[in-house]
């Protein structure tokens, strides 16, 4: 096979800010082309996207089951190979297992589905079909993140002992979903968002990011949600006590009314030698802090990163990269993995990956645990994916 990858979207249309980020970083490589779309569940807003895609009147649908029924029985070498799902969370699961049913490769926003229970049937449907599905916790492709994965992976600041992640936002400060705005309307209605707001909408980066970095898992949580906008459905603000797998402890805050922030998105973990600190506002710069020492300064694009940090940098050093070129190295990882699948061959998986189920279920399972340590009397509650066989 000597191509583009067929790419068909469901949800994304011109009414919608995360499809236009999903198409930019798929194309950033010149490997992929959409080739069809059911792009809004409104008809004139789907056609109207559509065509201002250029895409061929054919295939520019107006509902998800039309689309994948139709894609399925085109031609093998007109037919799409993958769809990128980006509608709001209770709209996730259901066109993720008829694409799969129907022989697709997946690629999902993020959290993966409406509930655990759901993730978990969509694990199954996966091994049962032997596709592939990628989900986009964008900031695993920062290159500075995956270097410092690498560096507590080669263990450089010895035995973790902390972890400190917050994700603060502010544009949830005032009751929006009550002006029209459509984002702040779905996030925080629980039969369209999920059981948490700012748990299901950032909570699950923050989460998701510790435990990428670390490599530990997360074995138990002590949590205070809160709504700190009256009148709002669900919460808005959150704090969570963390325990990992080898002893150490971590703090997780989220919130989306800290009025002034944008995505400001930061971590940092400690070890025995010494601690590393990412901020996402600032992505092209990694802090090392020693006990020892003076603190070191790593940046993107620098001939001194490992492997899997060069691999995900797309420029020379002091030329910045940032969020759509994260989200352009998952959807690059994905695509060479899919590639390498439908050609029979192999890709060196020590410097291409990409997030996926596992990482989908983990984060539904962060929610539930969340959600029930916070209703809870106790101090700390079970991370509830050990209950879950």
């Amino acid at each position: 096979m000597n191509r583009k990858l067929r790419m068909g979207m469901i949800g994304g249309g011109k009414d919608a800010f995360i499809g236009a980020i999903h198409r930019i970083a798929a194309n950033m490589d010149g490997l992929v082309e959409l080739v069809c779309g059911s792009l809004s569940i409104n008809k004139d807003i789907a056609i109207d996207s559509g065509r201002s895609l250029f895409l061929p009147e054919e295939r520019i649908y107006t509902n998800y089951e039309e689309m994948l029924e139709k894609e399925s029985q085109l031609p093998e070498g007109e037919r799409m190979d993958f769809v990128t799902i980006v509608t709001p969370n209770f709209a996730h699961f259901a066109p993720a297992m008829m694409a799969l049913d129907k022989g697709f490769h997946v690629v999902v926003e993020k959290p993966i589905t409406l509930t655990l229970e759901e993730a978990l049937q969509l694990k199954e449907k996966l091994a049962e079909t032997g596709r592939l599905l990628c989900l986009t916790h964008t900031y695993t492709g920062y290159p500075m993140v995956k270097q410092a994965r690498e560096m507590i992976k080669n263990g450089s600041l010895g035995k973790i002992k902390k972890v400190f992640v917050e994700y603060r936002q502010g544009w949830l400060s005032k009751l929006l979903e009550r002006e029209g705005n459509q984002g702040a309307a779905w996030r925080t209605d629980p039969k369209k968002g999920g059981k948490s707001a700012v748990m299901g909408d950032i909570g699950t980066h923050a989460f998701n990011l510790a435990e990428y970095i670390s490599g530990l898992q997360v074995t138990q949580v002590c949590a205070d949600l809160n709504t700190m906008v009256e009148g709002r459905q669900l919460d808005d603000d959150g704090s969570v006590l963390l325990q990992f797998n080898n002893g150490a402890r971590g703090v997780l805050a989220a919130t989306q009314v800290a009025a002034g922030e944008e995505n400001n998105l930061t971590i940092k973990v400690y070890g025995e030698n010494g601690g590393l600190e990412w901020h996402q506002q600032e992505p092209n710069t990694l802090l090392l802090k020693w006990l020892d020492k003076p603190t070191e300064v790593y940046r993107a694009g620098t001939g001194f990163l490992t492997d899997i940090a060069k691999h995900n940098s797309r420029t020379p050093g002091g030329h910045p990269e940032g969020y759509l070129e994260a989200f352009g190295n998952i959807y690059r990882n994905f695509i060479l993995t899919l590639s390498a699948k439908l050609n029979n061959t192999s890709v060196d998986g020590s410097v291409i990956e990409f997030p996926s189920i596992t990482e989908g279920i983990r984060g539904m399972a962060f929610i539930d645990s969340v959600v029930n340590s916070n209703q809870s009397s106790e101090k700390w509650t079970p991370y509830v994916l050990a209950n879950v066989q």
